[in-house]
């Protein structure tokens, strides 16, 4: 039966496509007489499996070869058809990988007017500089440069996020002088790792105590934000 299903996506067959088979293959799976541990599965129970295999993915992006690569982009893959499907059988939710599908398309669409529209972006640098204006007219509820960051994220790349944000709205300087002489990833890394490994050596946790901080820096960025609105001064960037 199996290989009745994979057959039809064979090349010139005229049937499916591989991504088709693959959203079969997920709905099979969770359908009534498919597997019993697929069908019990909920948005929240796979969290964890997503997590794992996006550290995965980028395990194989920055040291994996050709065939790891496409396994892990599977595994990825697999996880959005398997919440997409979940989603197609849950009342309220009542939508499935098309949908999904069609609102990626309108948002690159919508982000891209210099490609779908009349906008002229000769640079990337021109793309970026443009794009939080094309997500403040997407997302114009949102009231602060904080809003849409991810607070589960680790703590470094939080930090990243979180002090990129905050040079928008000059709370940090962009040529803030460097206080730590490196120039090159190289160099970085082993002095990222010496301040771990002093800080186990102390007990300390290293991940909460950037968190802590952060949070201070988000509260005064928000403060900043407050100030700014205070003054009647219209147009944060977002």
């Amino acid at each position: 039966m199996t290989d009745a299903i994979f057959s039809a996506a064979a090349p010139g067959a005229g049937g499916p496509n591989e991504l088709d088979t693959l959203i079969e293959t997920v709905a099979r799976l969770r359908a009534p007489g498919g597997c019993p541990w697929d069908a019990e599965q909920t948005h929240e129970s796979l969290v964890q499996y997503l997590v794992e295999e996006s550290h995965e993915l980028i395990d194989a992006i920055e040291a994996g070869t050709r065939d790891e690569l496409i396994e892990e982009l599977g595994d990825v893959l697999y996880q959005v058809l398997f919440h997409a499907d979940i989603a197609a059988h849950t009342s309220g939710e009542d939508f499935d990988i098309q949908d999904v599908a069609a609102h990626m398309t309108r948002k690159m669409i919508g982000r891209h007017p210099h490609v779908f529209g009349d906008d002229t972006l000769e640079t990337a640098d021109d793309v970026v500089a443009a794009w939080d204006g094309f997500k403040a007219a997407e997302k114009p509820h949102r009231t602060s440069v904080l809003d849409g960051i991810p607070q589960g994220m680790p703590a470094l790349a939080l930090a990243d996020k979180v002090l990129g944000r905050a040079q928008k709205i000059g709370l940090l300087e962009q040529d803030l002088e460097v206080s730590v002489p490196v120039t090159t990833e190289d160099e970085l890394g082993p002095l990222l790792l010496a301040i771990v490994a002093s800080a186990k050596a102390q007990g300390l946790d290293a991940e909460r105590a950037l968190r802590t901080a952060l949070r201070d820096l988000q509260d005064e960025i928000r403060s900043a934000e407050s100030e700014v609105s205070d003054a009647g001064i219209i147009g944060l960037p977002g």
